[in-house]
């Protein structure tokens, strides 16, 4: 079973969290200061982190960003009264890998952080993906072209790593949206392709075609470099 840490200053909602998550066989530590939970999470293992928005010191957004600058990469389960989808997507770009709205039903919550360690164990099994030159290190979350270091943010890597598990393959812009950032598609939302002009601005190489192809009307495609 995993280790999780509860980040929550609340102390009634953080029992109720734990002991949802207690009741699955889990190990829960639990955390109510934005900076004790940061040295926490940075010195210690956890297999996964629910995360409050909304702390004493360090607020959840600086805490997730922090986390991944030092490439702790335990999945991240931000939890919020914070409903608005600029909310919602500012976590995500923060470095979260999921955002559960308060109130919450607790098997609701207990589902997602299992989602999530599902996920995690399943891209653990693989430490390196490979297209040509490009290669994905995905213990260090880092990333290589012809062996020079390509710097990404958290959810930069989180895209290109879906698009090379799917290499060769068209992915909808609907695909990518719910699998990349964790909720439904919103046409309206201009995330992908602000990620995509990144992608592109940081992969592509003096006299190599992109990598990464824009299939009008379908979605994008990634190929070896």
């Amino acid at each position: 079973m995993a280790r999780i840490l509860v980040i929550e200053d609340d102390r009634t909602t953080a029992t109720e969290i734990a002991a949802e998550l207690a009741a699955l066989g889990h190990t829960v530590i639990e955390s109510h200061d934005g900076d004790e939970a940061l040295e926490r999470a940075t010195q210690e293992h956890f297999d996964a982190i629910t995360l409050d928005r909304m702390l004493p010191g360090l607020d959840g957004l600086n805490i997730v960003a922090r986390l991944r600058e030092r490439r702790v990469a335990a999945p991240v389960l931000m939890i919020s009264a914070l409903s608005d989808v600029d909310e919602r997507i500012a976590g995500l770009r923060a470095g979260g890998d999921d955002y559960l709205v308060k109130p919450f039903a607790p098997g609701e919550m207990a589902t997602r952080v299992e989602v999530l360690l599902r996920r995690a164990a399943s891209s653990g099994r693989e430490t390196m993906l490979t297209l040509g030159a490009l290669r994905l290190d995905l213990i260090h979350r880092q990333v290589s072209i012809d062996g020079e270091v390509v710097k990404l943010l958290h959810m930069e890597f989180r895209l290109l790593e879906f698009l090379a598990r799917h290499a060769g393959q068209v992915m909808s812009r609907r695909i990518i949206f719910e699998q990349v950032w964790g909720y439904y598609f919103d046409p309206s939302a201009n995330l992908i392709n602000v990620h995509i002009a990144r992608l592109r601005s940081k992969l592509d190489r003096p006299g190599r075609a992109s990598p990464i192809t824009t299939v009008k009307g379908e979605g994008y495609r990634l190929d070896a470099i």
